[in-house]
């Protein structure tokens, strides 16, 4: 269901532990670390070839170890992985998977899902994936690859715009979702589905692996 990524982004939450992620990080060309991340990449064997952040949270013998690719960001208005995400923009990434951006904090798990949505113009193809399922923003109409029986979820980042879907079990008709769980919680009938947006509509969808 996903086409490999030439570029990750590493964020310092739950470090994957799955099959798919994992494959994906060790086939991807350039890992960039959010801070903290580079210790669980150093267990897992894989030198980042940049680490953004303010420093925080990476430990004195990385700082050595890491010194020629060390990108120092003090902005407290956005977080290390905002940090890095504009990183891999400037340095010409057009595709980007982050992967460790949920688990561990739940405020930070919910921060970083929604920050997909100021990432998307960024890239032709950003998101977060888990051990658990995959994070896509949407911002026009769309269709997108699934199983039948795979679990979808819709968050509406943009309450005024209105949704319409099809190829799903539940299907939903020209609605303003106002909360986030009114799209949560439904199921693919096929081997794709279609979200159709209004202009002003703003979508994050969820897809189990």
């Amino acid at each position: 269901m996903i086409a490999p990524y030439n570029c990750v982004v590493v964020a310092n939450g739950s470090f994957p532990q799955t099959t798919l992620p994992l494959r994906l990080l060790h086939e991807a060309s350039v890992v960039i670390a959010c801070d903290g991340s580079v210790e669980a990449l150093d267990k897992a064997g894989i030198t980042p070839a940049a680490i953004v952040g303010d420093l925080d949270s990476i430990p004195s013998r990385f700082r050595e170890h890491y010194a020629d690719r060390i990108h120092i960001v003090e902005d407290q208005e956005i977080n290390d992985l905002t940090k890095s995400i504009r990183f891999a923009y400037r340095t010409g990434q057009q595709e980007v998977l982050i992967l460790g951006a949920t688990g561990l904090r739940e405020d930070h798990t919910l921060g970083n899902i929604s920050l997909l949505m100021d990432y998307a113009p960024l890239f032709h193809r950003v998101e977060i994936l888990s051990d658990y399922g995959i994070f896509t923003p949407v911002r026009q109409t769309t269709t997108l690859a699934s199983e039948p029986g795979t679990q979808v979820s819709l968050f509406s980042l943009a309450p005024f715009g209105t949704i319409s879907t099809t190829g799903l079990r539940w299907p939903i008709r020209n609605r303003q979702l106002t909360k986030w769980w009114q799209g949560t919680l439904n199921e693919a009938t096929g081997n794709d589905f279609t979200i159709t947006l209004s202009p002003d509509a703003q979508i994050i969808v969820y897809r189990t692996l």
